[in-house]
């Protein structure tokens, strides 16, 4: 039997799998499954053992270009060599010659996205970094050597935690890329972070406080980014968390923010109950967002403010406040644990208004108990403090100064 176009559509399903071979002893075959779909099938021995490949499903592989697959398999055969082996090993090398943009694509939406929320972080730094410099390159051709001067020159333009952030995004990405054998090894192996960082535990003075929270009304940054950082003072929540708020994550009947697990640092839906003056907040908030389902709203396209953008607009306004010690968005979290603690609120309602990660079974498993009356009684009463010291009629000299100059 010879096949030909119309046999082979002629070939219908039955209840179970068959094949169908040519009958001219060179193994050429085709299978149809028991749902009707063909595809096709080289029976061979190699070696005294049956051995079987398949060349793809009809029709996307035509009659035609299987015959040509065929003859190339007796060949790779005929030359002492098992043709499904052989057949492995091609598509490794294709693999291995895929490009860095191939891979950036391919750890963006395979590993990236489903298991990073700060993904876009991640996507920012190759676009920015890795693709221009790298894209065209094979990923097996990058060398430690590469990965050293690209850091080298991300340092020298001034940016050495990016630089940081980079080797570990990179790392990642070919860590990935060995997961996928796509690579053998990583360029990143031994190559240590460029920059030394400090772990921060800067806690803002009461004084300190009152002087950032006057001061943003005059610093050079939006309205949404200056009503998010005393957000999060008063919530005592992740900038994360709070940038990328929604109204419908918030009741207002109730007073209760419920942060979704997957926002959450932890991966635990959090309820942060809402205190007096995160409610006035709130309405200030609510005239600057308009139709828009984020509180904070970005200025240059559809989605909330950015984090680097925050991060940013504090750096511009550090004329604004340089009596200050410099100080991070993470720090005003920090300092509203803080003060709250020496308000005698007890470190489990703390750490649960902090939502930080629960340890051990009972904790994870057994504790349901939401805190929220505990959570809710720690926050008034930071917000009762954070008026008392934000709006007494005593102001610094440096409040004073702000003023003037503004």
């Amino acid at each position: 039997m010879q096949f030909t176009e119309k046999f082979i559509q002629s070939l219908k399903k039955k209840s179970k799998r068959y094949e169908v071979r040519e009958n001219n002893g060179e193994g050429f075959a085709i299978r149809i499954s028991t749902l009707g779909e063909k595809s096709w099938i080289y029976f061979y021995t190699f070696e005294g053992r049956k051995r079987r490949m398949t060349f793809g499903n009809y029709p996307a592989l035509s009659l035609a270009d299987a015959r040509k697959k065929h003859r190339n398999a007796l060949k790779t055969l005929e030359s002492g060599k098992d043709p499904a082996l052989e057949k492995q090993r091609e598509a490794m090398e294709a693999r291995d010659s895929s490009t860095v943009n191939s891979l950036i694509d391919e750890y963006i939406e395979i590993w990236a996205k489903p298991r990073k929320r700060s993904w876009k972080e991640d996507k920012r730094i190759l676009e920015k970094d890795i693709r221009p410099i790298w894209g065209k390159q094979k990923a097996k051709d990058i060398t430690r050597r590469d990965v050293i001067q690209l850091l080298d020159k991300i340092k020298e333009r001034g940016a050495p935690i990016i630089a940081n952030r980079t080797l570990a995004c990179i790392r990642r990405m070919f860590n990935f890329a060995i997961e996928r054998d796509i690579l053998q090894i990583s360029p990143c192996t031994q190559v240590k972070a460029p920059a030394k960082e400090n772990c921060r535990d800067r806690c803002l003075s009461l004084e300190e406080i009152k002087i950032i929270w006057h001061g943003l009304d005059n610093a050079p940054m939006s309205q949404a980014v200056k009503l998010a950082l005393k957000f999060q003072l008063v919530t005592a929540q992740r900038k994360g968390e709070v940038i990328s708020a929604e109204f419908s994550e918030i009741n207002v009947n109730s007073a209760i923010w419920i942060i979704p697990a997957i926002k959450a640092k932890n991966g635990l839906a959090h309820r942060v109950p809402l205190s007096t003056l995160a409610l006035e907040l709130l309405e200030e908030i609510k005239k600057i967002s308009h139709d828009s389902k984020w509180l904070f709203p970005s200025e240059r396209c559809s989605t909330h403010i950015l984090s680097q953008s925050v991060d940013r607009a504090l750096r511009r306004s550090s004329e604004v406040f340089k009596s200050l010690e410099s100080f991070c968005p993470h720090d005003m979290r920090r300092s509203a644990i803080t003060h709250m603690a020496a308000l005698r609120i007890s470190g489990e309602v703390l750490s649960r208004i902090a939502n930080h990660a629960k340890k051990g079974v009972t904790e994870l498993h057994y504790i349901k108990h939401t805190y929220d009356d505990e959570k809710r009684f720690a926050l008034e009463a930071w917000s009762h403090k954070l008026k008392e010291i934000i709006f007494s009629e005593t102001q610094t000299n440096n409040i004073v100064t702000l003023k003037n100059a503004s």
